[in-house]
């Protein structure tokens, strides 16, 4: 199973201080992460900001051609303009979530934005992510983002992390890495035959580092300062000058890192070198081809998949896999955790093919209704009690605002907005009237669904979400809407309209209520995993729990789809009788109740009834297998 743990470190090939996480394959290889820096997220958000933008412009551009090459009667006109703004809504909403989520589960971590600067998101232990780890670390923007789209939370999560996670990641499991492979070591030099004489080089690794620096950049400095680091450059590397020689410094210079070069393309090293830093250098010159020409592979796997390569050619690619795996092993050994731009390139070359063979392919359609029907169903069920917990926080207040209000009218104007205030004395004119709770504009029914839907939606996402602040965002946000709702209704009922109020809620209440309450259950598993680890690290507590709490905010989301279409399209209708409408809730509770029992394994033997923490006590820890 792979791990990861992370380390700052100094890679050899950059000259500035990069984040790294270690991760251990399959094949007990240790792989090297860069993660990706605070700048190039940040470039990479910018881009992705500018393709929701154009994504959302395009569909009204769209709409408003297809809505003029249409044309027809004011009736029609008025007809496919509402459809037209349900569209947008969807269009809005799905620009928002969906594009980060699809982009990233079909693109394997990548958005186009992160595609653009090589960026990649992995989950921890640099396997692909699936679209349930990209659906976490996604939602949880709605924290990350905050204050008001800035997105100060995660950013400052970013900086303070040493894998560089922001609080998605954190909760999903990933880590947003560099993957744009690196100029291959010697790649653009001639290869060279062995010195003559014994192949060793006179200049140490540090030695020659330096050298090399100094021959990419002489042409590039500034001519005063060129003449001191070469003075200075030559009196470190000038014991290998040959004797006698009486030209130039900067000459001698160059025809020293040109014999240089020339060993240690050889297989040489240096005369003071022994043992496994010598194998080093005949470890690079003898499979240097090698790693080139896998490297042009495992780019066109990464363009067009690995399947377009052919049967033939993936036995091959895994087979030339293992061996860089064992080339990558021999070398990290024989350069003794040393700064090294040849195992800085293989390293990377390694983790680009160790993602596209370790990709997650679980996505496709019937897996993604198997999860569904199955897996959530299961999850909600087995996550009964953070639920009932939610349920609790959500309902008592609700009873007791509604009961308060009844009692005492006069408090309603304390908590209850003037608006839902004025509708209540509205309602007694529309109840005798039989004209329902809203103005019931039937051709603006699909705007209302797609509205509803949409806010409902993003309403548990942040329930949700706000499982990270300890549960205490969740909690606010089940308390307030408790309060809310219950003094609506104890208002009503103050005033004798409450079948008024009830005929509308009916038709999408059971539903509805139902999701608030097993978000904020997902919501409450992350709490548990701060507040309650057990024996688990909080990080891999929350890793654990947010894996779990996806798969409620799956089914919460599936009943507010029903729930939002039932309150656009059939609670506003005046002329349904009450109990017609409470025929409608009942058939939703059935659909729900026969949901939640669905994905029923019966071989799954009788769980262990003790439990080993506190978490475990409360329903919180892992979940049962």
């Amino acid at each position: 199973m792979s791990g990861g743990r992370s380390t700052v470190v100094k890679d050899g090939a950059q000259s500035d201080f990069t984040q790294k996480v270690d991760v251990e394959t399959p094949e007990l290889v240790v792989l090297s992460y860069t993660v990706a820096g605070l700048g190039s997220r940040v470039n990479a958000a910018v881009i992705d900001v500018f393709v929701c933008v154009g994504l959302f412009l395009g569909t009204v551009l769209a709409l408003a051609v297809l809505s003029a090459r249409l044309g027809g009667s004011v009736s029609q006109l008025a007809t496919s303009g509402a459809w037209v703004g349900a569209i947008l809504v969807l269009a809005q909403f799905a620009v928002f979530w969906a594009y980060y989520v699809l982009c990233e589960g079909l693109a394997d971590g990548q958005t186009l934005g992160k595609w653009r600067l090589g960026l990649r998101v992995v989950r921890d232990g640099g396997y692909s992510i699936g679209f349930g780890a990209s659906a976490t670390r996604n939602i949880m923007r709605a924290i990350d983002m905050q204050p008001f789209f800035t997105y100060l939370v995660g950013i400052t999560a970013v900086a303070m992390s040493k894998s560089g996670k922001r609080l998605g990641d954190i909760v999903a499991g990933t880590i947003v890495v560099q993957e744009r492979l690196v100029e291959a070591p010697n790649a653009k030099r001639p290869r060279h035959t062995a010195v003559e004489g014994v192949p060793i080089a006179k200049l140490g690794e540090e030695e020659f580092r330096l050298l090399e620096r100094w021959y990419a950049r002489r042409m590039d400095i500034e001519p005063e300062r060129r003449r001191e680091l070469t003075a200075q450059i030559a009196a470190r590397v000038g014991h290998a000058f040959p004797p006698g020689d009486g030209s130039p410094e900067s000459a001698r210079m160059i025809r020293l890192y040109e014999s240089e070069r020339q060993a240690r393309d050889a297989g040489a090293s240096s005369r003071h070198e022994t043992g496994a830093a010598r194998e080093r250098y005949a470890i690079v010159s003898t499979n240097s081809p090698r790693w080139l020409a896998f490297a042009s592979v495992v780019a066109a796997a990464q363009r067009r998949g690995i399947s377009s390569l052919g049967e033939k050619r993936v036995r091959d690619f895994v087979a030339e896999y293992r061996a860089l795996s064992s080339d990558l092993a021999r070398l990290q050994t024989a350069a003794r955790d040393a700064p090294a731009e040849e195992l800085f390139y293989l390293s990377r070359l390694v983790g680009a093919a160790h993602n596209l063979l370790y990709r997650d392919r679980r996505g496709d359609l019937l897996g993604f209704v198997r999860f569904l029907l199955g897996d959530v169903p299961r999850e909600i069920r087995a996550s009964w009690r953070p639920i009932a917990l939610a349920a609790t926080i959500f309902f008592l207040p609700m009873v007791i605002a509604g009961t308060a209000v009844v009692r005492h009218p006069a408090v309603a104007s304390v908590f209850i907005p003037v608006g839902m205030l004025d509708r209540a004395e509205d309602g007694i004119r529309r109840a005798e009237a039989g004209t329902g709770y809203i103005e019931d504009p039937q051709i603006l029914r699909p705007v209302m669904a797609t509205q509803i839907i949409s806010n409902n939606v993003q309403v548990t996402f942040f329930a949700f979400a706000g499982g990270i602040t300890a549960g205490l965002l969740t909690t606010v946000l089940l308390l307030l809407n408790g309060v809310s709702i219950g003094g609506v209704i104890g208002l009503y009922a103050s005033k004798g309209i409450l079948p008024l109020l009830l005929a509308f809620m009916a038709p999408h209440g059971v539903l509805e209520l139902s999701a608030i309450c097993i978000a904020a259950g997902g919501g409450y598993l992350l709490a548990a995993a701060m507040l309650l680890p057990g024996s688990r690290t909080r990080r891999r507590a929350l890793a654990e729990n947010g894996k779990r709490a996806i798969k409620l905010i799956c089914g919460s989301s599936l009943l507010l789809f029903v729930a939002g279409s039932l309150e656009g399209l059939v609670s506003p209708i005046p002329y349904w009788p009450l109990e017609l409408k409470l025929v409608v809730s009942a058939s939703t509770a059935v659909f729900m109740i026969a949901y939640l029992r669905g994905g029923r394994d019966h071989r799954t033997a009788h769980i262990a009834a003790k439990a080993t923490d506190a978490g475990d006590l409360l329903g919180l820890g892992s979940p049962p297998h």
